[in-house]
């Protein structure tokens, strides 16, 4: 089988692809805190994605940028299609944490209409961090791929663990041991 039937068409995206997979690049160097408030930021006042119209954003993302379409373009991939689908006025799941099988290592997808989108094995994804419909983030849930990362109380803009996963302080500065006391 030769490259050309295995990748979609180079060139496909247009100029919102080209915009969305920039800003992807720039948004990808972020602290993984910051960027789950800006993409929770993002996502405010979008209707869930449905999963076919997800999988047709994959495939323009992956066929407009070599970066994201790559082995370790997961995480700039994630984010671009998600951008793209909030510029339609949806939100997929974005979805940050660790593949559960060998070769572990952290990985970024999304997930729309309860299923993985464009990723071989779902199975083996466990998040650790989730963007969902409307800024709600499931935070450090450890709940398995097909749950929603959120249960009761969540969904207010912060994280499992009550910081902003910034630094071990609320406002994401460190504290000192026995200061203020």
């Amino acid at each position: 089988m030769t490259t050309e039937m295995t990748m979609p068409r180079r060139g496909s995206g247009g100029v919102r692809v080209r915009t969305a997979v920039a800003a992807a690049l720039l948004l990808s160097r972020l602290r993984p805190g910051r960027l789950r408030r800006v993409l929770a930021r993002v996502s405010r006042g979008a209707r869930p994605a449905g999963y076919e119209e997800t999988l047709r954003v994959y495939e323009a993302v992956v066929a407009g940028s070599r970066r994201c379409a790559g082995w370790y373009g997961c995480l700039p991939r994630s984010i671009a299609i998600a951008l793209v689908c909030r510029m339609s006025g949806v939100w997929p799941d974005w979805c940050a944490g660790v593949r559960g099988a060998p070769p572990f290592s952290a990985h970024a997808w999304v997930r729309a209409g309860g299923r993985t989108v464009g990723e071989q094995e779902p199975d083996d994804l466990r998040p650790l961090m989730t963007v969902t419909v409307g800024g709600g983030d499931g935070g450090d849930s450890g709940e398995g791929p097909g749950e929603s990362g959120g249960g009761p109380g969540r969904g207010q803009g912060r994280e499992a663990s009550g910081g902003d996963g910034d630094g071990p302080g609320e406002d994401g500065r460190a504290r000192r041991a026995g200061a203020g006391q």
